[in-house]
């Protein structure tokens, strides 16, 4: 077995190096830091390494913005970061970031400082005024309930261990965060003996279907009529994409992304349906879902009494929600391509009986998505303003085989079709606001070849950090094009409003109470305190000549921000 090699002198190393060291041996390569006084010994792992050797650092400063890049850069590269705060104040910063994480199932390793444990004596004892009230009775008693694991560490012969378990459980399905706490103390202390380079355990294999339970849903799925598939995760393995095409060609089913985190089928594929279940509920006679969480709004419609439900994914239930009541006749944990694998090798196996009605079932669900995108287009063609589904068609136009689409709330996927896997990211259904300004850079991170669009509204804007998010795309040269929604209000309560109280006082108030974010700042100069470019839009036949010199500056190297005035929901 591997070990590091560590010089004669005991305390030649401390355990905070032998910790990074441990992580980057275990496939950590980065690590966004937003660091406080319990990083003295971190900091000099890095300052007497020279990095070598260990994750690579990013400073960020909000503990928001780190969280979110380090969710973005395992969305596009599939490997696991790390991310170290400021014991209880830094962990309490990054709470929107882990409940993001672990509603997407995304496996991030969350570590924070520990108070000093000593008033006084060893290394790393208290020495400062806010050693004593930082101080928390349970600091993981903040994540527990969000995170898969929780621990702190209390000696350094524990690292090998510790790191090994953290990853090990962050990595098996369903995958999603861990939290590790590290006193000063023992990161401080000498690392008396060496860390095992390999990992003694690691992440168990993915579980694959029951092959009964697949069998009795191809049985069930071959006597409908009128199936339908609905998503909104599974392409986050890029596999899955023509997989999931293959097996709707199979089963002959109109598929439906609804509110997809990921690009999960192509908008050019036959079988794709849009984004909105409701309008097929009533008549669909069976219904497979694949890695959604909410599949339908039963508020809105909901399935007939005779309709029978599949739900597959590693989690198919969501055991980590409090409630959630929609039907499962048949549900099966395990991997989502396998699944829909073994589904369509079944399918194309045998000629289902109804196969004519079901072809006027898919066609009819992709006319009626059709007819509605025509009206929705005309109607907002008629208008003068810029409308949401206006400058999402216009960002459409410029999408090429190398952008990335990161959506946080404001884009309409129905006006800007995407094709290619990998493609598009949006936050998770938890709605954690401020994930995609991070996102966005993590992704970038990930690829720098990639042209990284970020849509947001001015809300989520506001809450993404843009000063700290800024700073790190300067810092790091990672630009990338941020496209502001701005309505000048929170839009997500002014909908909810609208939809309890469609003709109540608020929906005729010209300033909804709560609503509103006016004075609306000049977004487009924040980014210009970066060295970036900003441009505000207020005209709609303004919007392509601005998106036009807008990408003109990333290819040049530089971040932009568009500053978009749109029109408010209902009006």
């Amino acid at each position: 077995m591997k070990v590091h090699a560590i010089s004669e002198a005991p305390d030649s190393i401390s355990a905070a190096e032998a910790y990074l060291r441990a992580l980057f041996a275990r496939g950590i390569g980065c690590m966004f830091i937003n660091a406080g006084t319990d990083f003295a010994s971190i900091v000099e792992a890095y300052a007497r390494t020279g990095g070598s050797g260990l994750p690579v650092s990013i400073i960020v400063p909000h503990e928001n913005t780190a969280a979110a890049m380090a969710h973005g850069y395992f969305a596009a590269s599939g490997q696991m970061a790390a991310v170290m705060v400021h014991v209880g104040v830094g962990t309490a910063n990054t709470t929107n970031g882990i409940f993001n994480a672990a509603r997407q199932n995304v496996p991030i390793l969350f570590t924070a400082g520990r108070n000093p444990i000593h008033e006084s004596g060893p290394l790393g004892a208290r020495n400062n005024i806010i050693h004593w009230a930082q101080e928390m009775f349970d600091q993981g008693g903040m994540v527990r309930e969000l995170v898969k694991w929780d621990y702190e560490l209390r000696s350094p012969e524990q690292i090998g261990p510790v790191v090994d378990r953290a990853m090990a459980i962050a990595l098996s399905e369903p995958q999603g965060p861990v939290y590790l706490s590290l006193p000063r103390e023992v990161l401080a202390a000498p690392a008396m003996e060496a860390v095992p380079e390999n990992a003694k355990f690691s992440a168990y294999a993915r579980p694959s279907p029951n092959a009964d339970a697949i069998e009795k849903a191809t049985k069930l799925l071959s006597q409908a009529s009128r199936p339908l598939i609905i998503t909104s995760a599974s392409g986050a393995n890029l596999h899955s994409v023509a997989a999931l095409g293959r097996l709707a060609e199979a089963l002959g089913a109109p598929v439906v992304q609804h509110r997809p985190t990921h690009m999960c089928l192509s908008a050019r594929h036959p079988c794709h349906a849009g984004f909105d279940p409701h309008p097929l509920l009533a008549e669909a006679d069976a219904i497979l879902v694949l890695d959604c969480d909410v599949p339908w709004i039963p508020a809105r419609a909901t399935p007939s009494d005779d309709c029978k439900v599949v739900q597959i994914g590693p989690d198919p239930l969501f055991s980590n929600y409090p409630i959630r009541s929609f039907p499962a006749e048949i549900a099966i944990a395990g991997d989502t391509l396998e699944a829909m694998d073994m589904l369509a090798d079944r399918f194309e196996a045998r000629s289902p009986e109804t196969s004519d009605k079901r072809r006027a079932w898919l066609e009819e669900a992709i006319s009626m998505d059709r007819a509605r995108c025509s009206n929705a287009k005309a109607k907002d063609e008629a208008r003068d303003v810029i409308t949401p589904e206006y400058a999402s068609a216009c960002i459409g136009e410029i999408i090429d085989r190398d952008t990335v689409l990161v959506n946080e709330y404001s884009l309409v996927l129905e006006h800007c079709p995407m094709t290619e896997p990998g493609s598009y990211f949006s936050h998770s259904s938890a709605g954690g606001l401020g994930w995609g300004l991070g996102a966005a850079l993590g992704i970038k991170l990930a690829d720098r070849t990639k042209r990284v669009l970020c849509v947001v509204g001015d809300g989520a804007y506001m809450f993404g950090n843009p000063t700290p998010a800024h700073f790190v795309a300067r810092a790091y040269e990672l630009p990338t094009l941020t496209i502001v929604f701005n309505n000048k209000m929170w839009g997500a309560v002014q909908r909810a409003t609208l939809s309890m109280y469609p003709n109540g006082a608020a929906s005729q108030a010209e300033s909804p109470p709560l609503s509103c974010l006016e004075p609306s700042p000049n977004y487009e100069k924040i980014v210009e305190a970066s060295d970036g470019y900003g441009e505000r839009v207020t005209r709609r036949t303004d919007l392509p000549g601005a998106l036009a010199r807008a990408l003109a500056a990333l290819a040049e190297g530089k971040q932009a921000l568009l500053n978009i005035e749109t029109s408010r929901p209902g009006g």
